[in-house]
């Protein structure tokens, strides 16, 4: 992924050349005099933090991204334009870009001269706002999620967010379903209310990339935005969401371009969204609110769509039975625990010490179950789910090490772990990170 400047770094030099300045004009006639004049000891060290801080507020001020007086018209970077060389794309060539909320990556492919888009670069988007989800009402800060359709008209060279352009939201889906909202943007300034921003600096690429293939003659660019990579294992980690049949339908138009590897036709009739469809008879339009016309779709794209959901659904129900799975364990934890911690607080008067040694004894042994309980999330969790550079957390399951104590034969009656808690959990597969955690002391 591409980011931004580094900003630390100039900051951290035009401070040093402040340092150095000041103490050049100290050493000079010039500053020997103000020395001599009485500029000394205090008033000195004021002038030299006056410098610093005037550094470190071009430090701050450095973090726009500088693209020259007609920023609309600037070439794509260097990087950008050797990608595109060696992918066999014209600079002019139709664009398509892919948005994932979860990730906070978008995406921009472009048309090769083979007529199938490649991945060009992926950015990681600075700020959305909101949460999964579509956008329902004005001022409810949502970023939309569905399909849009660019076009020149929505272009802003002139914007206060360095460039601009708008997602043209609310579209005929939206409309369909009493949406409302308005200047719904992906744009630069990494300032956020509703809209997608990027830096500068990457917004300057991303805007570079649409003008030039409006220059080639595409009309328009398609925005897809989804809540998150439409995989069966997402699904599955999201399927109790309110959001859930919204998504499914977000899926299919996904599942379209991840066969043709070409944009699909989008189309909205019965307020759905329809994926290459063509009208049986010609010249009958698809309109938003009424009822879909007859059509049909490619039986070869039909097919293979098809054929991908079908393996995508029965992963996605393997999934679904794991997380089950999954919760109803913990439930059962979190229910054991609260009996042994009504059992343990009944005599909460009571001075018996053995009691308290109980009582004592429990948080020493609680983290455990709680780990390898966790793991199994983990395990399901797909990569796609974790922000680029982010940790991963280690989790691992330390030995029991009660030694038969009659505390530790009292605990195993009750707490879900140890020989019996690894039967009942035989089925669970092992645990897996991707970070080794530290020796354990001994």
């Amino acid at each position: 992924m591409r980011q931004g400047s580094s900003f630390a770094f100039v900051g951290f030099r035009l401070v040093w050349d402040s340092i150095m300045v000041f103490r050049r004009l100290m050493n000079t006639p010039a500053g020997l005099l103000l020395g001599n004049s009485g500029l000394s000891g205090r008033k000195a060290a004021r002038l030299g933090a006056a410098l610093m801080l005037a550094g470190v507020l071009a430090a701050c001020q450095a973090d726009e991204f500088t693209a020259g007086p007609n920023k609309a018209q600037q070439p794509v970077s260097a990087s950008i334009k050797r990608k595109m060389n060696d992918l066999n794309m014209s600079s002019t060539s139709p664009i398509m870009i892919r948005i994932f909320k979860e990730e906070s990556a978008l995406e921009v492919w472009k048309q090769t001269r083979t007529g199938k888009y490649q991945l060009l670069d992926e950015f990681e988007i600075c700020k959305w706002s909101g949460k999964l989800g579509p956008k329902f009402k004005e001022g409810d800060r949502q970023a939309p999620e569905g399909f849009y359709e660019i076009t020149p008209a929505l272009m802003n060279p002139n914007s206060s967010y360095h460039l601009a352009f708008n997602l043209g939201y609310p579209n005929s889906y939206d409309r369909s379903h009493g949406r409302t909202g308005s200047h719904l943007m992906v744009h630069g300034a990494c300032s956020s209310r509703g809209c997608y921003a990027m830096t500068d600096e990457q917004v300057q690429d991303i805007y570079a990339l649409a003008r030039d293939s409006f220059k080639g003659g595409q009309r328009s660019f398609q925005v897809q935005a989804f809540p998150f990579r439409m995989t069966p294992e997402n699904m599955a980690r999201h399927r109790d969401s309110e959001h859930m049949e919204f998504w499914k339908m977000l899926k299919t138009g996904y599942d379209h371009f991840e066969i043709t590897q070409t944009p699909p036709q989008i189309s909205v009739c019965e307020k759905k969204y329809v994926f290459d469809a063509t009208t049986l008879v010609e010249g009958v339009p698809f309109r938003a609110s009424a009822k879909c016309p007859d059509y049909q779709v490619s039986p070869s794209i039909a097919t293979a769509v098809a054929s991908k959901q079908r393996r995508d659904n029965e992963k996605y129900q393997q999934l679904a039975a794991r997380f089950d799975a999954r919760d109803e364990r913990q439930k059962r934890w979190e229910e054991r625990s609260n009996r042994l911690a009504e059992a343990l607080g009944g005599g909460e008067d009571d001075t018996n010490p053995a009691v308290a040694t109980a009582e004592t004894a429990a948080p020493d042994v609680q983290p455990a179950a709680e780990t390898a309980t966790a793991a199994v999330p983990a395990e399901a969790t797909p990569a796609a789910q974790r922000r680029p550079g982010s940790a991963v957390e280690t989790a691992f399951a330390p030995q029991d090490q009660s030694g038969g104590s009659s505390v530790g034969s009292f605990f195993k009656r009750w707490v879900p772990f140890g020989p019996k808690a690894s039967e009942e959990g035989a089925g669970v597969g092992p645990i897996e990170t991707e970070v080794v955690p530290d020796t354990k002391p001994n």
